[in-house]
């Protein structure tokens, strides 16, 4: 799957988890990632909980869940590679990427944080979801 296709043509929302570095876990909605080639997503987001979590535990799950009647979706698993604060790149994205979030965000710190993605899976896997029941 090209997931770089994938985020620009799917309508859909996401959660990311994260945790700290003592299990805490946060949950929080986020926008689809900006890929930056097949192996490497970034996602900008402010100085909240999530981006505390990855000071301290790089490791993180991105679920995404298409706009559809549909179990439909990609799971990603992460680890937190770098991060930046330089505004041109995040600028650039939001214009391009969220222009209706542009002004309601302009005041919050920002950064971009780039993780490895160490898989891609289906939302639901293959007969898993069948009125509840789960294939052994």
């Amino acid at each position: 799957m090209n997931l770089a296709n994938y985020f620009d043509k799917v309508k859909g929302f996401g959660i990311l988890a994260t945790a700290d570095s003592k299990g805490n876990v946060n949950a929080a909605a986020i926008s689809k990632p900006v890929m930056i080639d097949e192996d490497t997503a970034a996602f900008i987001m402010a100085g909240h909980l999530t981006h505390k979590n990855l000071k301290s535990n790089p490791h993180a799950s991105y679920y995404f869940i298409e706009k559809s009647d549909k179990y439909d979706g990609v799971r990603l698993y992460l680890t937190k590679i770098k991060e930046s604060q330089d505004m041109t790149i995040i600028e650039e994205i939001r214009k391009k990427r969220y222009p209706i979030f542009t002004m309601k965000y302009n005041n919050e710190s920002k950064y971009i944080v780039y993780f490895k993605v160490e898989k891609a899976l289906p939302l639901v896997a293959d007969g898993v979801l069948k009125r509840g029941v789960t294939q052994q």
